[in-house]
């Protein structure tokens, strides 16, 4: 199916609108898709057009301080960038989730979450303040913020490496969206999770341990993990299509 795609603002968020040709203005299920840090918009067009080429609606925002919200002298404290970009991406969900109600887009309140790596963790998060969200894919991220943080500290110290000695009150506000310490917040919604063996920047374990703990319980008995054996920290095509499909099939158009 042919797709096209628009540049938009939303308030103040530069985003792209991938949507099938001949439906731009229909009623579709939306998805909201989160790139990886360090990257831009314009670079997760790929899984964008995957799954608008299944009849949906797809809008991926730049998150702050990537692509055209980029700014010169962001904070060189480790990962405080980071985490910046995930608050933002957190608060700014509900700027966009009006904007596609508003426009009357969502077909039958079917809103769902995507992204990699970054993208993937600020999926997660959302899943913990939004109960209205249908489904959510959760590509090389982790839903553990406080293991994530725990992990950075302790990298940090093994390479001499300065925190400031109060960075991790700074990140307190992670806990309220650390979908590991409140997994029921899942509600058996579909989940799908796809990790690399080889990736050295969130490790296999960070979601796969995740799933393997809560899979039996009720509320997470929809998640669905999918192992990338000695794949690095990169989204595939296959990885793209296969997230499409997962997502896809959970809508009724």
């Amino acid at each position: 199916m042919k797709t096209i795609t628009k540049e938009r603002m939303i308030e103040h968020i530069p985003v792209l609108e991938v949507v099938p040709d001949n439906y731009q203005y229909d009623e579709l299920p939306c998805i909201v898709f989160y790139h990886g840090w360090q990257t831009s918009k314009e670079l997760a067009l790929t899984p964008a057009r995957k799954l608008a080429q299944l009849n949906n609606r797809v809008i991926v925002p730049d998150a702050m301080y990537h692509g055209s919200r980029r700014v010169e002298n962001r904070s060189k404290i480790p990962s405080f960038a980071f985490w910046s970009s995930i608050q933002h991406n957190l608060i700014e969900f509900n700027l966009i989730k009006d904007y596609l109600y508003k426009k009357q887009f969502v077909l039958n309140n079917q809103l769902s979450v995507a992204g990699f790596s970054m993208g993937g963790m600020t999926s997660a998060g959302l899943l913990t303040k939004h109960p209205d969200i249908t489904s959510a894919a959760i590509l090389m991220g982790t839903p553990d913020y406080q293991g994530f943080i725990d992990r950075l500290v302790f990298h940090s110290n093994q390479r001499n490496i300065p925190l400031p000695p109060d960075l991790e009150d700074s990140l307190s506000w992670t806990k309220h969206y650390d979908l590991n310490t409140q997994p029921e917040k899942m509600a058996d919604r579909p989940i799908y999770f796809w990790h690399g063996t080889k990736d050295e920047k969130i490790p296999y374990h960070a979601s796969h341990d995740f799933f393997e703990t809560y899979r039996h319980k009720p509320f997470g008995q929809q998640m669905v993990f999918d192992t990338g054996v000695d794949e690095p920290h990169i989204l595939t095509i296959e990885t793209m299509e296969t997230m499409a499909t997962f997502l896809d099939k959970h809508f009724t158009h």
